[in-house]
């Protein structure tokens, strides 16, 4: 009795494990996809001491965190984009949300190659 309950909690713990790792590969492939502008997104900064709202970013939106700021990249058109740089403190912080539900695999992961990285721009004169 005390072999199968081993065997069954062996099973039970592999299999949260296989399902941690679909969800890190899905949040992975959802973040690849936000960042190439593929998921509407929207971003609200607020005051914790006010609980007041204090900015809000909509649209096809990538956004880089560092120490004490987060930057967000915008698609706004073919080609075109914004950039915006927002401090954080004490009392303000953001959150993203997902405007609606987007594909993402759980059985492979997504490599992105951008052809000017690969094949450089060259000037002739």
């Amino acid at each position: 009795m005390k072999k199968l309950i081993a065997v069954l909690a062996l099973i039970g713990g592999a299999l949260s494990l296989a399902a941690c790792d679909d969800a890190q590969v899905a949040s992975q492939n959802l973040s690849k996809a936000a960042d190439n502008f593929e998921i509407n997104r929207r971003i609200v900064f607020y005051n914790g001491i006010t609980g007041e709202y204090m900015l809000t970013i909509e649209g096809l939106c990538s956004q880089e965190p560092s120490d004490r700021k987060l930057a967000v990249i915008c698609k706004t058109g073919p080609g075109t984009y914004k950039k915006h740089f927002l401090g954080l403190s004490d009392n303000v912080t953001y959150f993203s949300e997902q405007m609606e539900p987007a594909q993402a695999s759980v059985y492979q992961y997504r490599v992105t190659f951008k052809p000017s990285v690969i094949v450089p721009s060259i000037n002739v004169r």
